[in-house]
């Protein structure tokens, strides 16, 4: 049986792309638990290796920089626009669960740091492939399939917070464990169970001139321009919401803390799957601005919370969680749609590659105002930038797609 999309023959029943959508997503879900099992365990990792908040810090950053060097390099070299996409998603998630699993025996902070720096590598051979790689699948609807993979990703992060929570009565060890286990698995599923799918884009060959396309795009350089801003705020307020909601509510356990962070984390993705419906229907540029709005005036909004009963700060921390990741996917897409067809993974990998250098910073610069401020309560209005200037790159892309129109 054939099914039309667009007017271009597909193989295969309708629902076939929606399985593999779903297969991915648990891939991306348990390979990206990686991403911030050490922060989910921060308290532990201080008592044992005698580590500074300086250097806690760093240990979210080093994933960061990992993932950044991954990135750039992929891009320059185009790797995802050369290889297969399944056997490279395969043989990173295999390699992010090994650099994970060898935190439990580092013997050293900077041990620490080379495990989560090679983490960070191997998750930019996963992510931005994956965002191509399911495009592959979907031509209309691929607001809503890419939402889904950031909504995995974002479960993904979530995950560590959601097993130290569960396991508070047990050792760190099993966070670190259980998720490098994930990562494992992640890797069977990707080598065995996914395949490209009928819509593939074109191969290219290494030409680093090649990133002078994306740069002299205006539509895709605007598309990056927001998500630089989205990413201004949100791996700082990811990273660091744990300690901003014990340095609020110090009276409360360790245990409903990171509860809490998860429920913050983990509300991304059913925003995220809900922001891709509503950017197929309503257009990229104004669900992306949208969100930024929200999640901009809660970065503002937390420091009146800091302080107040449980279900104040719940409240702010609970729209920032839903909105702050919504409209990640869209500038996936966006950068998917306005770029030249066989570059679509070199200019994937160089909007992330870009945009996690930025977290690196900001990642760095949340407890550096932390210690000018003397508190947590207005650390995170450093952020306010990033989604006001977010905001006014989807405004002036809107104008260039005929005010709203879906792209």
């Amino acid at each position: 049986m054939k099914f039309s999309e667009l007017g271009v023959p597909l193989s295969g029943s309708q629902a076939k792309k929606w399985r593999v959508l779903a297969i991915t997503s648990v891939a991306i879900v348990l390979s990206l638990t990686t991403w911030f099992s050490a922060t989910a365990v921060l308290p532990e990792l201080r008592d044992v290796h005698g580590l500074s908040p300086r250097q806690s810090g760093w240990l979210t950053n080093a994933v960061q920089l990992g993932f950044v060097m991954g990135a750039l390099v992929s891009s320059l070299l185009s790797i995802p626009d050369r290889y297969p996409l399944t056997k490279l998603m395969a043989l990173a998630s295999l390699s992010a669960g090994l650099f994970n699993l060898s935190l439990l025996a580092a013997p050293s902070f900077v041990s620490l740091l080379g495990a989560r720096f090679l983490t960070g590598i191997s998750l930019a051979l996963i992510y931005p492939p994956a965002m191509k790689f399911i495009a592959t699948w979907f031509l209309t609807g691929r607001g809503l399939a890419m939402g889904a993979m950031v909504g995995a990703l974002t479960l993904g992060s979530a995950l560590p917070h959601l097993l130290r929570a569960a396991n508070f009565s047990f050792d760190w060890q099993m966070v670190i464990l259980v998720s490098s286990i994930f990562a494992l698995i992640g890797a069977v599923i990707f080598g065995i169970f996914s395949k490209e799918g009928p819509h593939p884009f074109g191969k290219t060959k290494v030409d680093p001139r090649q990133i002078t396309q994306i740069l002299r795009n205006r539509p895709v350089m605007l598309a990056n321009l927001g998500y630089f801003g989205h990413m201004w705020e949100l791996y700082a307020m990811w990273g660091w919401i744990l300690a901003y909601i014990s340095a609020a509510r110090p009276e409360d356990s360790l245990a409903l803390v990171s509860a809490l962070a998860f429920g913050v984390i983990a509300l991304g993705a059913p925003s995220s799957v809900l922001a891709g419906l509503a950017a197929d229907r309503f257009g990229r540029p104004t669900i992306a601005g949208a969100c930024m709005v929200v999640s901009g005036l809660s970065s503002v909004l937390i420091g009146f919370a800091y302080g107040q009963p449980l279900w104040v700060l719940g409240a702010v921390i609970f729209v920032w969680g839903f909105t702050v990741v919504a409209d990640s996917a869209q500038f996936s897409a966006m950068v998917t749609e306005f770029s030249d067809q066989s570059l679509v993974g070199t200019a994937l990998t160089f909007q992330m590659g870009v945009g996690f250098l930025i977290t690196v910073f900001t990642v760095w610069l949340v407890p550096v105002v932390v210690d000018l401020l003397g508190s947590w309560r207005w650390s995170f209005l450093v952020l306010a930038p990033g989604p006001l200037i977010g905001v006014i790159a989807m405004l002036k892309l809107r104008v260039e797609t005929n005010k709203g129109a879906s792209i």
